[in-house]
């Protein structure tokens, strides 16, 4: 990243997008141009205290939803970095109301795309979750089929100098709706309902997802879905890292709710290749092969069959490591 990008970022004002400002702002404070792009008033005048346009001169607020092409394409004039982080994301919401997350997620993402397409915007990271690996919610689904829209424009981008890459990471530490907020909250009433004694997930930190935003920028060819490779822990941890006193009553899985996470499944291990900190599942239809891939970037496939699943991997989180993590990123005077 330099002082002369111009970059924009779609759902500018959840926890993402604010890690991503402030670390943008305290390493380029100088930045020509970065742009909140949100569909709530109250929350970017609330981020406006935190960041104000008169101390960042290069900061805008512009308020838009991803659903209204016209409003998007108006917002990328002059821009060529796009982050694309707006999403609705809760589980049990996109049981219910299916047909929002989808004009949100999949048309939304859509509407990205052309709009890209259609002005000069050169680079182009989406988000994505681990849900979107063999999915089994209507969110996971949505996400996927933003994926697929986002690697797949590189099909079509003809002589434009853009490319369309994705990033896939699991549950992030400290993000509104998330399970670890959840807990601190609910362990002053000395209960903490656990939806299975045997459930895990994926944990990354959200200055580690912003870093790896930041990295795929600099380093996607496009089509790629990166991966990181990251820690898991167990749901039941959590809560006796959090709450070793309360009551852990097991209320089972919700609606839509896997027991363990995937980000690489089995199916992609034959697209899949190891970067070091990162995976990166290339594209089908991509115009080099998977070996042609690793020769120029110095890589290596993953074993076929390979599948990332936040039950089998390798690295857990224990209770006392869980305990430092929610010092270091969400309260420094937590106690338990």
């Amino acid at each position: 990243m330099n002082q002369s990008q111009s970059i924009l970022i779609t759902g500018g004002t959840g926890s993402f997008g604010k890690k991503f400002v402030e670390t943008v702002l305290r390493d380029h404070p100088d930045i020509k141009r970065l742009v909140v792009f949100s569909r709530d008033e109250l929350k970017q005048f609330e981020m406006a205290q935190v960041f104000d346009p008169e101390v960042y001169p290069g900061l805008r607020y512009f308020i838009g939803d991803v659903r209204d092409y016209g409003r998007v394409k108006r917002a990328l004039e002059g821009i060529d970095t796009v982050i694309h982080a707006a999403a609705l994301k809760q589980v049990p919401a996109a049981e219910y109301n299916p047909f929002e997350f989808i004009k949100t997620n999949i048309l939304g993402a859509q509407n990205i795309v052309d709009a890209c397409l259609d002005t000069g915007v050169r680079r182009v990271i989406a988000l994505s979750t681990d849900k979107a690996a063999a999915p089994i919610n209507l969110y996971g689904a949505t996400k996927l089929c933003s994926d697929k829209l986002f690697t797949a424009a590189n099909n079509v981008r003809g002589y434009r100098d853009i490319r369309f890459s994705v990033v896939r990471y699991g549950n992030v530490m400290g993000s509104r709706g998330s399970v670890i907020p959840f807990f601190l909250e609910r362990r002053k009433t000395g209960v903490l309902p656990i939806t299975d004694p045997e459930m895990t997930r994926f944990n990354i930190s959200l200055q580690e997802a912003v870093d790896m935003v930041l990295w795929a920028l600099e380093n996607a060819q496009g089509g790629e879905i990166f991966v990181p490779k990251i820690p898991s822990y167990r749901i039941v941890d959590v809560a006796r890292a959090i709450g070793p006193n309360c009551e852990y009553p097991v209320i089972g899985i919700r609606p839509g709710e896997k027991i363990h996470e995937e980000m690489i499944t089995a199916s992609d291990s034959f697209n899949t290749v190891d970067l070091g900190r990162y995976f990166a599942i290339l594209p089908i239809a991509a115009k080099c092969s998977r070996n042609q891939y690793c020769e120029r970037n110095s890589c290596e496939p993953v074993p076929p069959g390979y599948a990332y699943n936040s039950g089998t991997n390798p690295d857990f989180l224990g209770i006392e490591q869980l305990r430092e993590l929610i010092r270091l990123h969400l309260d420094p005077e937590f106690t338990c």
